[in-house]
């Protein structure tokens, strides 16, 4: 049973040698400590095998020999212990640090990773993020590093020194006995087989449970975050019956997964053990027969364990790779989207008037470079500036989000500089479609008509700039973790404590700020949950106040604020309107009675516009939605 808007579930990955490239790419940027890394992991696995050659000349030459004396001499026997504690503390300090600089660079390779990763979701188009739901993207920084980190700090260096511990074993083995190498390449050779068919079952199981792991993840965070909609209507029964379900999935999955993963290690221990035991009798008759020393036997049977014991390693950590490799894959997936195209040129500057040197009595626009609180376009090559009057218009524009399902149909409107233009209309007529067209959100395809700014097509605009000529009230708010005053200063980064306090007086919101703990250093947190809804409406009317943009877009702006508040919140949205083109979204239509142009939106068609007193006296579309009365549109 899928949790609501969760990922598609874990998979191998499909372009393993791509992928692994990629990694390569992130992780050779520390050439040189990977040199050193290498060297310490030959000096680690070279020391675990002079270690066990040692085993050979100290029965041969000095154990052994000593057998029966009385008053044996051990200096030499002494000065080979010293060898030998000197070999593998050289041993253990490759082995830290290899682990130290394998800790540092996983932790770099990492953060350049998740560097690039919310890099890149910052230049994705708002589509991606209608398309794609927000858990899903979040399980890039969490499951999919996690799996990253386990195998740059657990799987890749024991893999390396896995290996390089396998080849010098099997050279040692073979020049000890060809023949015994063969008995344990053989032994190695059945065990392998065993372990892939065990293994197979254990990715099939592991994919399962990584599957059902995010599907619950994915529940737990929209339960949480619903959490007020489940408890208005009493849904915590059935809640919990549906997480017992996906719950009772991850079990079941995990339990498969760590069945087989528990069954493959004392299985390849028993049979390594097994495989010791032939080592050690085909040993015995290779020593009864003379043709091998005990020495020689001895410190076989101790590469014996060497060789095996890192096979099985490898084995064990081929699930954890592939996992790692899939995780990669799907980071590198997102780093991979297009990201938002703008080929616009144009501008946005600030501009002050200034005289004319080549006409006496003439005000001509300069750029200035600090901010004037007059804006004006400048075109690539020009230095003719155009002022930014915010005359907006849509000429026949016809837009679908998907090409088969048009929203608008051939809307027309023009927004004369300093107009208010009201849109209304029912629940999904298009009304938010506008501005996304406005706010280059979405691109209108080429032949569906035109936007222009200024006289200017919106697409030769860059987006940036555009952007910053627009401030928005949005009627689901959202503020970031940190003090109301940086909340409000997000709308204008520049913005001094005094324009922040004014913006904020001008929203109406100063008089509960100041009541607040520590006023405007009160800190915000969990998207403003100490705050009531109306509180965090006003904030963002006080965020768009202080950018002081040309163009106005209140979406809903105070559908969250009671009547009372309403009424201040006008005032002040009155004075914030003056003199900018302003377009308002709104359900509750006594909003809107004071504007320029009223534009009643149906299924993406404008069926009525005209002013408020205009449209009542029709007793169309908008009489009958201002009256409360229902009516029927075709």
């Amino acid at each position: 049973m899928p949790g609501p808007g969760q990922r598609k579930g874990f998979s191998k990955p499909k372009n393993t040698r791509g992928t692994i490239k990629r990694l390569i790419g992130y992780m050779g940027k520390y050439k040189a400590l990977w040199i050193v890394v290498f060297v310490a992991v030959i000096a680690s696995a070279s020391a675990g095998i002079a270690g066990s050659y040692i085993i050979k000349p100290a029965l041969n030459n000095y154990i052994i020999p000593l057998i029966g004396h009385q008053h044996p001499d051990m200096s030499k026997f002494a000065q080979m212990l010293g060898v030998m504690l000197i070999v593998f503390a050289v041993g253990a300090l490759a082995t830290w640090g290899n682990s130290r600089l394998m800790v540092f660079i996983s932790t770099n390779v990492l953060y350049n990773i998740r560097t690039d990763l919310f890099g890149k979701l910052e230049t994705l188009p708002i589509k991606y993020y209608d398309a794609h739901p927000h858990g899903e993207i979040m399980s890039r920084f969490t499951n999919d590093t996690d799996t990253l980190r386990d195998m740059l700090n657990q799987s890749v260096p024991q893999l390396m020194s896995s290996v390089v511990t396998v080849v010098g074993v099997f050279v040692m083995m073979l020049v000890l006995s060809p023949i015994l190498t063969f008995v344990v390449i053989l032994c190695i050779f059945f065990m392998m087989l065993l372990a892939a068919k065990i293994g197979k079952k254990s990715a099939n199981a592991y994919r399962d449970q990584q599957k059902n792991l995010g599907t619950v993840n994915g529940y737990i965070e929209e339960l949480i975050d619903g959490q007020r909609i489940v408890k208005v209507f009493n849904h915590e029964d059935e809640s919990i019956s549906e997480f017992a379900v996906l719950n009772d999935n991850l079990c079941a999955s995990g339990t498969t997964a760590n069945t087989y993963a528990n069954i493959l290690m004392p299985m390849m221990g028993n049979l390594s053990h097994v495989q010791y035991a032939l080592v050690a009798i085909c040993g015995a008759f290779l020593v009864i027969s003379g043709r091998m020393d005990i020495g020689t036997i001895a410190a076989f049977l101790q590469y014996t364990r060497s060789f095996s014991q890192p096979v099985t390693m490898m084995s064990q950590q081929f699930n954890s790779i592939l996992n790692a490799l899939a995780g990669a894959e799907r980071i590198f997936a997102v780093i991979d989207e297009t990201p938002e195209v703008d080929n616009g040129t144009i501008e946005l500057v600030n501009a002050y008037e200034a005289d004319d040197a080549s006409a006496s009595q003439r005000k001509r626009l300069v750029q200035s470079y600090a901010f004037t609180g007059e804006w004006a376009w400048k075109k690539p090559g020009e230095n003719e500036l155009e002022k930014l009057s915010g005359d907006v218009v849509f000429d026949h524009v016809t837009f679908g989000y998907e090409s088969d399902k048009t929203v608008l149909f051939d809307v027309c409107m023009h927004a004369l500089p300093g107009q208010k233009i009201a849109l209304v209309g029912s629940t999904g007529s298009g009304k938010t479609t506008t501005t996304n067209l406005l706010t280059r959100f979405y691109d209108i395809p080429e032949g569906s008509g035109s936007i222009t700014y200024d006289g200017i097509p919106l697409n030769n605009i860059k987006k940036d700039d555009l952007r910053r000529s627009l401030g928005m009230v949005l009627q689901d708010t959202h503020l970031f973790t940190g003090t109301v005053r940086e909340n409000i200063r997000y709308g204008n980064l520049e913005a001094s404590t005094v324009q922040v306090e004014e913006a904020a007086k001008l929203a109406n919101a100063d008089t509960f700020i100041r009541h607040l703990e520590n006023g405007y250093d009160t800190v915000i947190s969990g998207d403003g949950g100490n705050l009531s809804q109306g509180q965090r409406q006003l904030l963002a009317i006080a965020r768009a106040a202080v950018a002081d943009p040309p163009v106005l877009i209140l979406d809903e702006a105070t559908s969250s604020i009671d009547t009372r508040t309403e009424s201040l919140v006008q005032k002040g949205m009155d004075g914030l309107m003056k003199g900018r083109t302003v377009f308002v979204i709104a359900h509750r239509l006594s909003t809107v009675r004071n504007a320029d142009e009223i534009i009643v939106l149906e299924h993406g068609k404008i069926i009525e516009r005209g002013t408020h007193d205009q449209l009542m006296a029709m007793k169309g579309r908008y009489y009958h939605l201002y009256t409360g009365n229902s009516i029927a549109v075709e």
